[in-house]
């Protein structure tokens, strides 16, 4: 089963550039969790920071009591067994084939026997529908092997937290609806505690349970997909519905002058909010929430139409 990951009050810089300030989220235990931004907020940095990859200036990262950014390099060591990683290219060994780059965190963490190695790497080989790959080089597949590759190698020490950097990143929609569902499955069958980081619109809106958006050097906002996916704070309205009106422009923050020519335009209605994608048996994953639960919850009126099959399929024809 996950664990929480409570982070307060993250701050990082490199030089004179600020990163980020003041971050505060829990990722709660077991459910999936989704991270967003403009294109150069640090989302890959604040995954670097929860591996403890890199330090932050403030701010606490704590897990099972310990806090990562403090801890000692031995218990740093030993809580990095609880992570697994997908990074965004897959981060192949090139001279070795898929069966090794699988076995490796295998060999290097723990002492099992070749026969035990094997059957955990066949299992998870074919958990992501790649046997009869596993002789293969990396440079003798297509991307979207190599990711599922990386993740079979992420899920050998049976992680506990699964970071996840782009993994629709030069797929086509076919194979990122395939990667999606194959999340979805896994958090079923293993309960961890999920972080995806993705720019993937019609991903977020159907995939996690709660969602984060970094914009202009802080967190915007986090929470339950419901209360994104139904917000009308500017920043976040205009990047979960990928629109052009709103205070994101085409570098960083729009200036006075553009804002000031948007401020009487009619925005578009908030588009329904989408069933919320299931585990391919049809069992409930334990973190899943009823259909319209935090809308109820919080006296929201979510936009007509939400949480209908139709509700899904505009989604996906509205970002395509």
């Amino acid at each position: 089963m996950g664990v929480d990951v409570a982070v307060t009050g993250l701050t990082k810089s490199f030089g004179k550039q600020l990163i980020w300030k003041d971050v505060s989220l829990t990722l709660p235990a077991g459910e999936v969790s989704v991270m967003l931004g403009p294109s150069g907020t640090g989302k890959s940095v604040f995954l670097k920071a929860l591996i403890g990859l890199i330090k932050p200036d403030e701010g606490s990262i704590v897990i099972e009591g310990t806090d990562i950014a403090s801890c000692s390099e031995k218990e740093l060591y030993e809580i990095r067994k609880l992570f697994g990683v997908l990074f965004q290219d897959g981060a192949m060994f090139g001279s070795m084939n898929l069966y090794d780059n699988v076995a490796f965190p295998l060999r290097e963490h723990t002492r099992k026997g070749e026969s035990e190695i094997r059957d955990i790497v066949m299992e998870k080989m074919d958990l992501v529908g790649l046997l009869g790959a596993e002789m293969k080089l990396p440079g003798e597949i297509s991307g979207g092997m190599r990711k599922r590759a990386g993740l079979a190698r992420a899920l050998v020490l049976d992680p506990e937290i699964l970071l996840i950097d782009e993994p629709d990143s030069g797929l086509d929609p076919v194979r990122t609806s395939f990667i999606n569902q194959l999340f979805i499955d896994l958090n079923a069958q293993i309960d961890a505690t999920f972080l995806i980081v993705t720019h993937d619109i019609h991903s977020v809106r159907i995939v996690p349970d709660n969602i984060g958006l970094l914009y202009h050097k802080h967190l915007a906002m986090y929470g339950p997909r419901e209360m994104l996916l139904s917000s009308d704070t500017p920043v976040v309205r205009q990047f979960l519905n990928a629109q052009t009106v709103g205070p994101i422009g085409m570098s960083e923050e729009k200036d006075a002058d553009q804002l000031a020519a948007e401020k009487d335009m009619d925005l578009p209605p908030i588009p329904p909010i989408p069933l919320q994608l299931e585990p391919s048996n049809g069992i409930p994953r334990r973190s899943q929430r009823e259909p319209g639960a935090w809308c109820r919850e919080n006296g929201v009126t979510p936009p007509k139409g939400s949480f209908t099959k139709e509700a899904e399929h505009a989604s996906g024809s509205s970002q395509s």
